[in-house]
């Protein structure tokens, strides 16, 4: 599993390059579709990282993973 979610990360991470890279592209450009490129771009580079954090966070939620377990009062120390 580990080594699922390190392919992950480093597709997330050339995903979010990628989509950078276009935005510059996007606004040194000067053709008509530029500002629409330049829009939707800005739009995914906002949107992505925040859809994959609320995917864990709800995926944490349904699974119960990463959360302490309780312990009875004669374990605390």
């Amino acid at each position: 599993m580990k080594k699922v979610k390190r392919a992950l990360a480093m597709a997330g991470v050339v995903v979010l390059a990628g989509m950078y890279g276009i935005t510059l592209i996007a606004a040194v450009m000067a053709t008509p579709v530029a500002k629409d490129f330049f829009k939707a771009s800005l739009l995914a580079t906002l949107m992505v990282p925040i859809l994959i954090y609320v995917y864990l966070l709800v995926y944490r939620l349904i699974t119960g993973k990463g959360q302490e377990k309780e312990e009875g009062p004669e374990k605390k120390r």
